[in-house]
């Protein structure tokens, strides 16, 4: 976890619904902490009001109740924060879909009643695609090389179909109806490059971090190309 607040945030979503207790070593295994760590987050819970009953070798449940410290949205911003989570949910990066109806759920469990009805049943909707986005299982490795700004080693098809293999400093992903693009540095090419999404056929992360600053890459692909420029 990369923060404590993170972490607590994980184990409340662990607990919550769960009618029978959970054992604090399956908890702990959960998330990817120790005994120790989880019996301390369990105390700062219960000392934030969180009513948790139960004890080592027992397990853990939490009562109904106990809410984080409600989120100051307007209706508007709740409406587009809803309508933003439900496009997500239609993109073929399953992990990216997981992770907004968890976030949506954890903003719910934050509202009083009405104000979580109202974002559960809003109007606004998504679209369903005509035809399904093909799978792409490589988007998660894709989003954590741009995030951490590693080289990714992609097995690509070219337009005959051909496959290639190039090294890549990936730094954007378009996701547009009936296709993606990835933009990257293209060591091979030696230049900038897009790739469509429907032929790449594998990412591999390499561990490498590649030698320039993703946001930098950024101001030099949109002056090389002009994409993502205001004018």
């Amino acid at each position: 976890m990369s923060s404590r607040a993170t972490r607590l945030l994980h184990l409340l979503d662990a607990l919550r619904g769960r009618r029978r207790p959970v054992a604090g070593a399956r908890l702990a295994e959960a998330l990817g902490v120790s005994l120790r760590t989880l019996y301390r987050d369990i105390a700062t819970l219960r000392g934030q009001g969180a009513d948790i009953l139960g004890d080592p070798g027992v397990g853990y449940v939490l009562l109904p109740g106990f809410l984080l410290p409600p989120l100051n949205f307007s209706e508007d911003e709740l409406e587009a924060l809803a309508l933003g989570a439900r496009w997500v949910t239609r993109q073929p990066d399953t992990a990216l879909a997981q992770a907004a109806e968890r976030a949506m759920t954890r903003i719910g469990a934050t509202l009083p009643a009405a104000a979580r009805l109202s974002i559960e049943t809003t109007g606004l909707l998504v679209p369903t695609p005509r035809e399904p986005p093909p799978d792409a299982p490589w988007l998660p490795t894709l989003r954590l090389g741009m995030r951490l700004e590693h080289v990714l080693r992609m097995d690509y098809a070219d337009g005959a179909g051909q496959p290639t293999q190039r090294l890549i400093w990936p730094f954007a992903m378009a996701f547009m109806e009936g296709l993606g693009m990835l933009a990257a540095w293209c060591e091979l090419r030696r230049d900038f490059r897009h790739f469509r999404a429907d032929r790449v056929i594998d990412l591999v992360d390499t561990g490498e971090r590649y030698p320039s600053r993703r946001h930098v890459l950024i101001k030099r692909w949109r002056t090389a190309t002009g994409y993502g420029s205001d004018s």
